[in-house]
């Protein structure tokens, strides 16, 4: 496909086939997305459809790159070579004949000159520019036009004018003619010159695609037989034992079962810093091992793994159209018509009402063909969704698709779901509070000690706390769970109980005004837990859900950007709104059910707001449906991933900030595209009609308009929040 023109045949020619719903053609990745229902049509039926338009449908089973866009522009490169050479000489030839004495020195008379011009130019314009002239026979078998159309009309009539008055010189009129060789030879040379630099950027714009397959290895060591063989990575299995050393790239997605190492994800999460990794730890394909050899059994493998999720989402999202591309459609279906029929007016108006003659109105009618590019229409768009969902994968962003895009620079304010989102999701020691004789380290060694035997989240975020600040543990002689409640035990002869006020009330401790303590804590979000030793109250201890360290700086960012930040949470309000202090949000809305969080959205939206939802588990997919944009964290679930508009491989909120002003540069790149596409249009079409544009003129004015678009989409990469 050439231009937008081409776009429109192709969608029309799917959508006419009986059990399509939907099809969408995007110029800059040579791709279609279509709809189908696969009781009443096949690919075959599709790729046939597609032929009787005049072009070829190749299937994502024959090649991952339908148009081979590697070699495209080594194809363009030679013919610009040959035209490029060839039309150096004509130029000159041509500028000589054109002096107004013609040169004595010259060893050729003005028909001899027009001669070698007429040599020199046919294999400019039949073999190096022999993909209009084909295309254009093509479009007219299926009585359409596009872009081709223009450039071959326009370059073949100046060519068939001046070879007439070359080959019938010496009769009538023709005698003092003037040639336009040069006029065809040159558009050619310019037209492939843009062609070949525009197939160059849009061979860049595509690299995050290639970038992201090239870091699957091509081959795995598995165990096999109690043996490592190294394998083709299509050969790899769910279950299998692999082997990865140092430096070398994880095959598949897997669970580490022996060794210990660190991995470089950032080309999932964005974030430069490699992880530990030890057993029971996840390896994702594509991600680089560290210093450490592992054994990980595989858990999926092909078209399963993270990083095959990971290209299709933003193959998809490449594909995809947005609506503000709309109108350059609309324009785009009547484009290549409406400019033929003006360069007829143009040739006719200035030939019978100007009286300048037959050349010159030629001339003015080869401008108009010229400077008309319905390419720019066509490039606008997609090369900006192209390049901005490429970027945002490197970074951790992946855009479902383009309405997503359009939508996400529209907001204005953000809902942000607590647990898990804002929150480490998994609670934390936070508080560590002695009331009586017993110092704080020997208190939380001996009820890490207790909690070391429980299985609640409580217990173990205890244990973890003591292991952190390298509290040794002992085993309890004695343990009780008390469901509900707490636990009780000995621990080194003391009698240990570890729980809620009821816990304490039933054993007859003393609480006095310890309560007040618990409720402090309570007040802020917090778990208050109470140490009794031998009876007597001695500590409390404060556990909750930590507000991750980097949610605070995100919310300042999102509160840069003119944003309205919302927490919501199932919480009381009094806890809510104390973690939202924390984090910086002003405004909570709290005690929501879980099966309510939809609704809540919903009532933001009836204040007039663009709504934005953030979140990570199951319970937040309604909400994250419901918002105008959903973003999903990429360490939640799948279900809240799959309700997303948005998602982000990060686990934190600093990509949110992130995502939105990606979204707000592709919206600003794509409006600066269409700007530029339709103002070239409408301005330079009534100049070449005018007469004020010559032919070569209006064709670097052409190539240039293309390129400048699919250059501006390039200055997206080098985006950075």
């Amino acid at each position: 496909m050439t231009c937008a023109s081409c776009v429109t045949r192709v969608e029309t020619a799917l959508k006419r086939v009986d059990g399509v719903s939907a099809a969408t053609v995007n110029l800059a990745t040579e791709r279609a997305t279509v709809t189908i229902d696969p009781s009443r049509v096949s690919v075959d039926q599709l790729a046939l459809a597609v032929k009787d338009a005049g072009y070829v449908l190749h299937s994502p089973a024959e090649q991952e790159f339908p148009s081979s866009p590697r070699s495209e522009p080594e194809r363009l490169r030679a013919d610009l070579i040959l035209s490029a050479v060839l039309t150096v000489p004509i130029m000159g030839l041509s500028m000589l004949s054109a002096l107004s004495s013609y040169p004595s020195w010259l060893p050729l008379s003005p028909t001899q000159s027009n001669g070698v011009l007429l040599i020199l130019t046919t294999p400019v314009l039949l073999y190096a520019g022999r993909r209009f002239f084909r295309n254009t026979v093509n479009a007219a078998k299926h009585f359409t036009a596009d872009m081709n159309t223009l450039v071959a009309v326009g370059t073949g009539s100046a060519f068939l004018y001046s070879a007439l008055v070359t080959l019938f010189g010496m009769a009538g009129s023709f005698t003092t003619a003037h040639v336009y060789f040069d006029t065809s030879a040159a558009i050619i040379t310019l037209i492939l010159l843009g062609r070949y630099l525009e197939a160059r950027a849009k061979q860049r714009a595509s690299d995050a695609i290639r970038q992201l397959m090239a870091l699957r290895p091509s081959t795995a060591t598995v165990m096999r037989d109690g043996r490592e063989v190294v394998v083709p990575i299509g050969e790899v299995r769910t279950s299998d034992l692999v082997r990865v050393r140092p430096g070398e790239r994880i095959p598949v997605d897997g669970t580490i079962r022996e060794g210990i190492t660190t991995v470089d994800e950032s080309m999932l999460t964005g974030e430069s810093l490699p992880v530990e990794k030890c057993v029971g730890g996840t390896l994702v394909a594509g991600t680089m091992n560290g210093n450490g050899s592992v054994l990980f059994e595989a858990t999926a493998v092909g078209g399963s793994t993270v990083l095959a999720q990971i290209v299709r989402i933003v193959e998809e999202a490449q594909g995809s159209k947005a609506p503000v591309q709309a109108l350059a459609d609309k324009v785009a279906a009547v484009f290549v018509p409406v400019v033929i029929a003006i360069a007829i007016l143009t040739f006719f108006g200035w030939y019978v009402i100007g009286g300048i003659g037959l050349a010159a109105s030629l001339v003015n009618f080869v401008s108009v063909l010229v400077i008309a590019c319905p390419c720019a229409l066509g490039l606008a768009t997609p090369t900006a969704i192209m390049v901005g969902t490429g970027v945002g994968a490197r970074l951790g962003i992946l855009l479902k698709n383009a309405q997503s895009l359009e939508r996400a620079h529209a907001i204005d304010t953000v809902v942000i779901d607590k647990t898990g989102t804002l929150t480490e999701g998994h609670p934390s020691l936070t508080d560590v509070k002695k009331l009586g004789s017993v110092d704080e380290e020997r208190l939380l060694r001996i009820t890490a000690s207790i909690e070391s035997r429980s299985e609640h989240p409580v217990g173990r975020a205890i244990v973890e706390g003591a292991r952190t600040r390298e509290i040794s543990i002992v085993e309890p002689s004695a343990f009780e769970a008390v469901t509900g409640f707490g636990v009780s035990g000995v621990v080194d002869g003391v009698k240990v109980l570890v729980g809620n006020n009821t816990l304490m009330r039933e054993n007859g401790v003393l609480m006095g005004n310890v309560v007040a303590e618990g409720e402090r804590l309570s007040e802020q979000g917090k778990t208050a837990v109470f140490i009794a030793l031998d009876g007597y109250i001695e500590g409390v201890l404060g556990v909750a859900d930590r507000v991750k360290s980097t949610t605070p700086d995100a919310i300042n960012d999102l509160k840069v950007l003119g944003l309205d930040v919302m927490m919501l949470t199932g919480d009381h309000r009094n806890a809510a709104e104390y973690i939202a202090s924390i984090a910086g949000i002003n405004r909570v809305i709290a005690e929501v059910l879980p099966g309510a969080k939809a609704d809540a959205i919903r009532r933001v939206q009836s204040e007039g707001k663009t709504v934005a939802m953030v979140g990570d588990g199951i319970n937040d997919a309604p909400a994250l449906a419901t918002a105008d944009v959903g973003i999903a964290l990429g360490t939640g679930t799948d279900v809240a991933m799959e309700s997303a508009d948005i998602t982000l491989m990060k686990g934190d909120l600093t990509g949110v900030p992130q995502a939105i002003r990606l979204s707000r540069r592709m919206m600003r790149t794509i409006r600066q595209n269409l700007f530029w596409a339709f103002v070239y249009n409408v301005v330079g079409i009534p100049l070449a009609a005018s007469g004020m544009l010559h032919p070569m003129i209006a064709a670097a004015a052409m190539a240039f308009s293309s390129v400048s678009v699919v250059g501006n989409s390039l200055r997206l990469r080098r985006f950075a929040d």
